[in-house]
């Protein structure tokens, strides 16, 4: 998959700024770094939120499909004085082989076509530690809201509630819908997006993450 922020990411400066999203501030409270805790960045863009979980205490691993993406989140690692495993790979051929305390992802699900989401959340689920959590933001199709004019055609947006159906058996820590602003091609508009922190309670279940091993 080709990343439509390639030629963005090569320009100087950030294009997403450094500031985290949001959502890291929640993870932050729900499941702080008291002890090793390893997270991944799905499709880590720049690195604004790999280096503050990074900053914050996480053992971070990020990849993106863009290179200059890659490379900009490890210098930007480097400024801030924090490890970063960082690397290229695309989030449609990439699959997890090692357990992970935190799936945090932004941003990026809405690469992944429908076909190919029932396979990836199962390898996700199954390589996130007991009380782990996932943590996805995933834009939503609404008919009265416009394409945005930098919509990429590798894009598929989702459904209202389709996240949640591959979770359906997962605490929800925090789920919400919302509609806001968007500036990013230089154009006003909007998207819908669905947020969703869910955590991994494995009860009976196989104990494979109850047994992650911790550095």
């Amino acid at each position: 998959m080709t990343n439509p922020y390639d030629e963005r990411y090569e320009r100087p400066g950030y294009y997403w700024g450094k500031a985290p999203s949001q959502m890291c501030y929640r993870v932050l409270q729900l499941l702080p770094p008291d002890r090793p805790l390893r997270l991944l960045d799905i499709g880590c863009g720049e690195g604004r939120n790999a280096v503050f979980f990074a900053r914050n205490g996480y053992q971070v691993t990020a990849f993106d499909t863009s290179p200059g993406g890659v490379e900009k989140t490890k210098q930007l690692a480097t400024e801030a004085g924090v490890p970063i495993d960082a690397f290229v790979a695309d989030i449609n051929a990439f699959r997890l082989t090692k357990p992970f305390d935190v799936l945090f992802s932004t941003g990026v699900l809405q690469y992944v076509p429908q076909e190919r989401r029932q396979e990836l959340f199962a390898n996700y689920q199954e390589h996130t530690c007991s009380r782990g959590l996932n943590v996805f933001s995933v834009f939503v199709r609404k008919p009265f809201i416009a394409e945005a004019p930098d919509a990429e055609k590798t894009s598929h947006r989702w459904l209202s509630g389709e996240l949640l159906t591959y979770y359906h058996d997962w605490r929800m820590e925090f789920c919400t819908e919302e509609i806001f602003d968007c500036m990013s091609s230089g154009v006003p508009h909007q998207h819908a997006v669905n947020r969703m922190i869910a955590g991994k309670e494995t009860g009976r279940q196989a104990r494979t993450a109850d047994a992650c091993p911790r550095a």
